[in-house]
C-alpha cells in the first residue's frame, strides 16, 4: 500500500458516515513518525478538507528530555502551519494498573479537555498497532470485542476519536516520511522491553514475521473479522434488550432467564455499556449469571466491581454506579431555582415555578431546604385520604430498597412538604404550583 494525501482524505470522508461532519481536526501529536506523517498530510491537504487544525502534545514528564520534546513538537507544528498546544500531566505510577495504562489514562484525560462538540481527535494508530493490540488482548483472554482491536471511530468526550491510518502499514508511513524529508522523535521508552507492547513489537512479532511472512497483515485481518463478529453480537444484544423493554439500567429477570446463557452474558455486557458503566471481568459476570439470576425471588443480591454494581429486586436487575456519599448536609441545603447537587449518580433537585401542580406559594415563601431521611417521617400526600409513615409509602410505591434512605426530602421549617418529586403534602399543595424537579434521577422502581 502507498500512503498519500488522497488516501487520507478518502479515509476521512468515509468515516463521516459514522462520526458525522467534523468541526475541527485535533491531532494527538507525540512528534513520533506516525503522528508527524498524519500532521504533515493534514497540513498539505488543508485547502481540500478546509478544517481547523490543532496539534495537541502531551508531556508525561516521565523522561528527562520531555520538555525539550515539547519544544520540538511546537516548532514542527509551526513549520506545518498548525496551531499547537501542550499539556503536562502527572502520571500516577502507584495506581497498580502499570505505567503504560496509567500514562494512557492521563493522556486521554488531558486530550479530552480539548475536544468540543463536533471535534475529531485524530490518532495515528496504524496497521501494526492493530496487530499488537489484538495480541495483547488475546493474552488477556478478551472476547470478540477485544480481539477486534482498535476501532476506526469511537465516541470520545464531546466528539469522536478517529484513527484514519488504522488500515495503513507502518512501512507505508516510513515511505511517506522519506519522500517528504520528514524527521521525527524517537522516545527511548518505546524500546524498553519491560513494557508489553514493546516486547511484542521488538521480540515477538519479528519472530512471527520470519516464520510467517506477512503475519502482521493477517493478524490485523483477523481483527477486522472479529470486529464484524462483535458488531453482530452487539446488534443481537440490542434486539434482546428491546424485547425486554429497552431499559439498560433495569432488566426483567424472567425475560432474561428465557435466553441461553451465552445471550444472557452478551445482553448484560451490552446493557452495562449502555448504562455508561465499565465492564466487569468475566468471573464477575459469571457471578451475575450463577448467583444473582438464580437467587430466590425475595433475595436482594448485590454484585460489585470497580465503577459499577448490579442489584436485584422484585424480579428486576438494576445496573448503577456505586452509591457514593450523599452530597447534601444532614441539617439541610437551601432549595430554590438553583439546582442542589445530590451526589454522584443522584442528579440535582430544584424548584420550577408555574407548574400545573406543586407546592403552594405560601409554602415556598416559608423557605425550603433539602434534608436526608432520619426515620419516622410521615406524610399525607395530596389526593390521598390518610397520613402514612414514609416507610410504608415507599414500600407500597415499590421504590427500590437501596434508594429509600437516599431520597431527598423537602422541608419548610420542620414540616415535611415533599418527598423528592414523588409526593407533595396535602396541606402544602396547590394547582398551579411550584414543582420539585429531579434531573438525573436514578432508577427508583
Amino acid at each position: 500500500m502507498t500512503f498519500g494525501p488522497d488516501l487520507l482524505l478518502e479515509r476521512l470522508d468515509a468515516l463521516e458516515t459514522t462520526a458525522g461532519r467534523p468541526r475541527r481536526y485535533l491531532v494527538a501529536f507525540s512528534g513520533g513518525l506516525d503522528s508527524t506523517v498524519l500532521a504533515h498530510a493534514l497540513a498539505e491537504t488543508r485547502s481540500r478538507h478546509r478544517k481547523v487544525l490543532l496539534a495537541i502534545h502531551i508531556d508525561h514528564q516521565l523522561q528527562a528530555e520531555s520538555s525539550r520534546w515539547s519544544d520540538y513538537c511546537r516548532e514542527l507544528a509551526g513549520r506545518f502551519g498548525i496551531e499547537f498546544v501542550t499539556e503536562r500531566v502527572a502520571v500516577d505510577t502507584t495506581s497498580g494498573s502499570g505505567l503504560e495504562a496509567a500514562a494512557r489514562e492521563a493522556r486521554y484525560a488531558a486530550l479530552a479537555r480539548h475536544v468540543g462538540d463536533g471535534d475529531w481527535l485524530l490518532s495515528a494508530h496504524h496497521r501494526n498497532d492493530q496487530a499488537e493490540t489484538l495480541l495483547l488482548n488475546l493474552m488477556r483472554g478478551s472476547g470478540p470485542a477485544g480481539l477486534a482491536g482498535i476501532g476506526a471511530a469511537t465516541s470520545f468526550a464531546a466528539g469522536w476519536l478517529v484513527r484514519p491510518l488504522i488500515d495503513v502499514p507502518r512501512t507505508a508511513l516510513e515511505a511517506y516520511a522519506a519522500t517528504h524529508g520528514l524527521e521525527w522523535l524517537d522516545d527511548p521508552s518505546n524500546e524498553d522491553p519491560r513494557f508489553d507492547r514493546n516486547y511484542l513489537r521488538h521480540t515477538v512479532l519479528p519472530v512471527l514475521e520470519r516464520r510467517w511472512p506477512g503475519v502482521v497483515e493477517r493478524i490485523a485481518r483477523s481483527a477486522d473479522l472479529a470486529g464484524e463478529a462483535a458488531t453482530l453480537l452487539e446488534e443481537l444484544a440490542a434486539i434482546d434488550l428491546r424485547a425486554l423493554g429497552d431499559r439498560p439500567a433495569r432488566i426483567d429477570v424472567e425475560g432474561l432467564l428465557k435466553l441461553p446463557q451465552a445471550r444472557q452474558r452478551n445482553l448484560l455486557r451490552h446493557a452495562i455499556r449502555r448504562a455508561g458503566l465499565p465492564l466487569p471481568g468475566a468471573a464477575r459476570l459469571a457471578t451475575v449469571i450463577d448467583s444473582v439470576l438464580q437467587a430466590k425471588p425475595d433475595a436482594q443480591p448485590l454484585v460489585e466491581w470497580p465503577g459499577g454494581e448490579l442489584r436485584r429486586y422484585r424480579g428486576r436487575l438494576y445496573l448503577l454506579p456505586p452509591l457514593g456519599e450523599v452530597a447534601w448536609p444532614s441539617q439541610g441545603a437551601v432549595l430554590g431555582a438553583t439546582p442542589v447537587a445530590l451526589g454522584e449518580g443522584m442528579g440535582t433537585l430544584q424548584l420550577v415555578p408555574d407548574a400545573p401542580r406543586g407546592l403552594s406559594a405560601a409554602t415556598v415563601r416559608r423557605g425550603l431546604c433539602v434534608r436526608m431521611r432520619s426515620g419516622g417521617e410521615q406524610l399525607k400526600p395530596a389526593g390521598q385520604a390518610h397520613t402514612k409513615k414514609l416507610k410504608k409509602l415507599l414500600q407500597d410505591e415499590g421504590v427500590v430498597p437501596w434508594m429509600r434512605e437516599r431520597l431527598p426530602l423537602v422541608f419548610a421549617g420542620d414540616e415535611l412538604v415533599a418527598v423528592a418529586d414523588l409526593w407533595v403534602a396535602a396541606g402544602a399543595s396547590s394547582e398551579p404550583g411550584t414543582a420539585v424537579r429531579w434531573d438525573g434521577r436514578p432508577e427508583l422502581y
